[in-house]
C-alpha cells in the first residue's frame, strides 16, 4: 500500500494561489445551491496536484476560480499575490491568456481551423509574432508526436491526437499552471497513459499542474492529493511515492537560453521577445477576427445568402430609384435646355388673377423687345405672335397654327433646321413671305415630296415660300401638338395677317454668365418704366429648371425612403441571424475566452462578421442594380437612360457598413458578455 503524508505544504516554494473562504452558489429557482463551502486551499509553484471527488462534489467548480474562468461568490482568491475581487474582465483574461493553460476532457478545438491554428490561438490574443507563432505551434505539435498532423482538423483526429493538440495549445503562451478537467475521461486506456505521461513530463519541467479527475489511480500519480465531498475539502495529502529528485533535478537544469525547448518554456521567455506591438497585435487579432468570420459565412453559405437577401434588395431599390430618377430629371431637363438655356418670356396682359387684366392686353411692341435685345446681358430676343388660319397646298387644306417669330427664334429656342435656312434680319426689315414649316405641316402638306423647299403654301390669302422646314421635336416642353405649324417674319404677320403692331410675347435669351432671376427683375423694371405699368408678366425657364429638380428630387426621396424600410427589415435579419449564430458558436467563444481572448475581441469577430454580411451584401445590391438599369436602357428609348450616382453607390455602402455595425452590435455585445464557463458547457 502507497504511503501518504497528511502536510500539504511544500517547503521552500512559492505559493501561487492561495483561496481562503472560498463559497459558490448557483441560483436555482427562488433558490440558492451551494456548490463549494469556504474552501482554504494554498496551491505552490512546481506542484502536481489532482483534485478528485464523486461528480457533484464541486471539483470542476473550484477549478474553473482556480482558472479564474469563474468567480466566487464569497471568500478570497489571491493569484501571485493580488485579489481576483480586483481585476476586471480583460485583466482576468491576460492572466489566463499568458500564466493559464486548460486542457479539457472534450478537447475543445475549434472544428473550422487545422490543429496548428488551434495551437497557435492563444498567442494571436497574445500578440505574438505570425511567424514564430506558427513555428511554435508545429514545434510543440512535433514535440508531442504530431508532426505530421499540423494541417489535419480536428474532425480528421483521433481522440488522443486531439487532446494532444489541446495540450499544445495549453503550452502555447508558456503555460505556466496547467489546469486539466479530466484529462484522460474522454480516451482509451493507451491514449490517457499517454496524456498522463505528458502531463507528469510538464510538471518535471517546471509546470504546475492541476488536474481534475474522478479515478483514484490517476490521482495517485499526483505530487499532491485534494479530495472533495459535497463542496468540503476532506482530505489533503502528498503521495510519498512521488519522485521529488527527478522533479527537483529538472528544475534546477530546466535551460535559460532563448532556444529553451517549446515545451518547457515559461510565458516570460515565450513572449518576451516575441510580441508585437499594440497596434500590430490589435491588426493580428483583427485578421484572426476577419478570418473565423469568412469561415463562418463559408460553412453557412446558404444562410449568409439568406440573410443578405433583404440588404441586396434594399441597397439595389435604392439604387435603381436614385438612377432612374437622375436618367428622368436629366431628361426632362434636356428637354428644358432644348428651348435654350437660360430664357426668359416676356408674355401680354395682366398677372392672372389681376382684375385689369379683362381691361388691358395689347401692350407689348417690338420696340419693347428691340429695347430688351439692347441689353447688354442679353443674347438675342425673337418677338412671337400667334393666329390660326387655313393653309392649302394644290388640293390639301387644312387649318394651321400660325406664328409670327424673329431672326433669333431657332437661336432662343433651341429648334434646329432639317432642311433649308432660317430667317435673317433683311426677312424682318423687308417683311419677306418666306416660312419655315414643322414636321407635321412636312406630312400634311408633302406627304410624296422628300424636299418641301421652294413650294408655296397659300396661308389664308397670302402665299408663303418655303425656305426651311424644322427637325421633329419630341421635347415635352416645346410643340406638343399634332396641328401643321407654320412660321413666319413676326413683321410679315403684322401687317399682311392680323393687321396689327403689337405682339403676344418675346423670348429672349440670357448670357450664361449672368444670373437668370437678376436678368429677369432687370427686364421687368426696363419693361414696366416703358410702359409705366406691369401689364406684363414673365416666365423663367430656369424656374422651370429649378421646380423639375425639385420635385424629381422629392420623388427619388419619397421613393428611397420606402426603399430604406427594406434595408431596415434586412438589418433586423442580420441581427436576428447573428444572435442565431451566437447561440451556435457559444462554445467556440467560451474556448477564445479561456485561452485569453477580451470581450473586446470576441465583440470585435461578431461585428466584423455582421458588417462583412452587410457588405458583401450592399456590394452584390449594386450589382443587382447595375443589372436592373441595364435591362431598363436596353429596353428604354434612346432618349432616357438610367443615371448612376457614385455619391448614392457610396452611401450604399457606407449604408450596409451602418446596418451591419447597428444591428450586429446586440449580437455581439451578448457574446461578449458571455460567462465563459456557462459557454464552454454548452455543446
Amino acid at each position: 500500500m502507497l504511503k501518504r503524508t497528511a502536510s500539504s505544504s511544500k517547503p521552500g516554494a512559492e505559493p501561487i494561489m492561495q483561496l481562503s473562504g472560498i463559497i459558490r452558489e448557483f441560483p436555482a429557482g427562488e433558490q440558492t445551491i451551494r456548490i463549494l463551502h469556504g474552501i482554504d486551499l494554498t496551491i505552490y509553484q512546481g506542484e502536481m496536484v489532482a483534485i478528485i471527488g464523486q461528480s457533484g462534489s464541486g471539483k470542476s467548480t473550484l477549478m474553473n476560480i482556480l482558472g479564474c474562468l469563474d468567480k466566487a461568490t464569497a471568500g478570497d482568491y489571491l493569484i501571485f499575490g493580488k485579489s481576483v475581487k480586483q481585476l476586471d474582465a480583460d485583466e482576468l483574461a491576460k492572466l489566463r491568456r499568458e500564466h493559464f493553460g486548460f486542457i479539457f476532457q472534450r478537447y475543445h478545438l475549434l472544428g473550422d481551423i487545422d490543429a496548428r491554428d488551434n495551437v497557435a490561438v492563444p498567442a494571436v490574443y497574445a500578440g505574438m509574432d505570425n511567424k514564430l507563432r506558427a513555428q511554435r505551434a508545429e514545434q510543440l505539435l512535433t514535440d508531442l508526436g504530431l508532426g505530421d498532423k499540423v494541417h489535419n482538423r480536428p474532425s480528421q483526429l483521433s481522440g488522443g491526437q486531439q487532446q494532444r493538440v489541446s495540450v499544445a495549445r495549453a503550452l502555447m503562451n508558456g503555460g505556466d499552471v496547467i489546469l486539466a478537467d479530466e484529462p484522460t475521461g474522454a480516451l482509451d486506456s493507451k491514449s490517457g497513459k499517454d496524456v498522463l505521461q505528458i502531463l507528469n513530463n510538464l510538471n518535471k519541467q517546471g509546470h504546475t499542474v492541476i488536474m481534475v479527475t474522478h479515478d483514484p489511480s490517476i490521482a495517485d500519480q499526483a505530487e499532491r492529493v485534494i479530495e472533495l465531498k459535497d463542496g468540503h475539502i476532506i482530505a489533503d495529502y502528498r503521495n510519498e511515492h512521488f519522485n521529488h529528485s527527478d522533479h527537483s533535478q529538472a528544475l534546477a537544469n530546466e535551460e535559460t537560453t532563448e532556444e529553451a525547448t517549446a515545451a518547457s518554456a515559461s510565458p516570460s521567455k515565450v513572449l518576451r521577445h516575441k510580441q508585437k506591438s499594440r497596434l500590430g497585435s490589435l491588426i493580428d487579432r483583427l485578421s484572426e477576427a476577419f478570418r473565423m468570420s469568412i469561415l463562418a459565412m463559408r460553412a453557412h453559405k446558404m444562410r449568409t445568402l439568406l440573410t443578405m437577401l433583404g440588404i441586396i434588395i434594399g441597397i439595389a431599390s435604392v439604387v435603381s430609384v436614385v438612377g432612374i430618377g437622375q436618367g428622368s430629371q436629366q431628361q426632362i431637363l434636356s428637354n428644358i435646355s432644348s428651348l435654350g438655356t437660360n430664357t426668359i418670356t416676356v408674355i401680354d396682359g395682366y398677372p392672372y388673377g389681376d382684375p385689369r387684366r379683362q381691361y388691358n392686353d395689347d401692350n407689348l411692341t417690338p420696340d419693347d423687345a428691340q429695347a430688351v435685345a439692347d441689353q447688354p446681358y442679353v443674347v438675342s430676343v425673337s418677338p412671337q405672335l400667334d393666329t390660326n388660319a387655313s393653309v392649302r397646298y394644290r388640293s390639301v387644306q387644312e387649318s394651321a397654327s400660325i406664328s409670327g417669330v424673329g431672326s433669333g427664334y431657332l437661336e432662343v429656342t433651341g429648334e434646329k433646321l432639317a432642311q433649308g435656312q432660317g430667317f435673317d434680319e433683311q426677312s424682318i426689315s423687308l417683311r419677306t413671305q418666306d416660312i419655315i414649316i414643322d414636321d407635321n405641316a412636312k406630312t400634311t402638306f408633302f406627304p410624296d415630296i422628300t424636299n418641301p423647299i421652294g413650294e408655296v403654301l397659300l396661308i389664308g390669302n397670302v402665299p408663303g415660300l418655303v425656305i426651311g422646314v424644322l427637325e421633329p421635336n419630341e421635347n415635352a416642353f416645346s410643340r406638343s401638338s399634332d396641328t401643321p405649324t407654320i412660321y413666319m417674319p413676326y413683321t410679315t404677320m403684322m401687317s399682311r395677317i392680323v393687321g396689327g403692331e403689337n405682339i403676344d410675347r418675346f423670348v429672349v435669351l440670357i448670357d450664361n454668365q449672368i444670373s437668370t432671376s437678376a436678368a429677369e427683375s432687370a427686364i421687368s423694371e426696363l419693361i414696366e418704366g416703358r410702359h409705366g405699368a406691369d401689364d406684363f408678366r414673365t416666365q423663367n425657364s430656369d424656374s422651370i429648371r429649378q421646380t423639375i429638380e425639385s420635385t424629381t428630387n422629392t420623388m427619388t426621396l419619397l421613393i428611397s425612403s420606402i426603399a430604406i424600410i427594406s434595408l431596415v427589415v434586412g438589418g433586423i435579419g442580420v441581427m436576428n441571424i447573428m444572435l442565431v449564430s451566437v447561440t451556435e458558436r457559444t462554445n467556440e467563444i467560451g474556448v477564445r475566452m479561456a485561452v485569453g481572448a477580451r470581450q473586446s475581441d470576441i465583440m470585435q469577430q461578431f461585428l466584423i462578421e455582421a458588417v462583412l454580411v452587410c457588405i458583401l451584401g450592399g456590394g452584390l445590391g449594386i450589382l443587382l442594380a447595375f443589372l436592373i438599369g441595364e435591362g431598363i436602357n436596353s429596353l428604354g428609348s434612346d432618349s432616357f437612360s438610367v443615371i448612376y450616382s457614385p455619391t448614392s453607390i457610396i452611401a450604399a455602402f457606407i449604408c450596409s457598413t451602418l446596418i451591419g455595425i447597428v444591428f450586429g452590435f446586440l449580437p455581439a455585445r451578448n457574446a461578449a458578455k458571455l460567462n465563459p464557463v456557462e459557454a464552454l458547457s454548452r455543446d
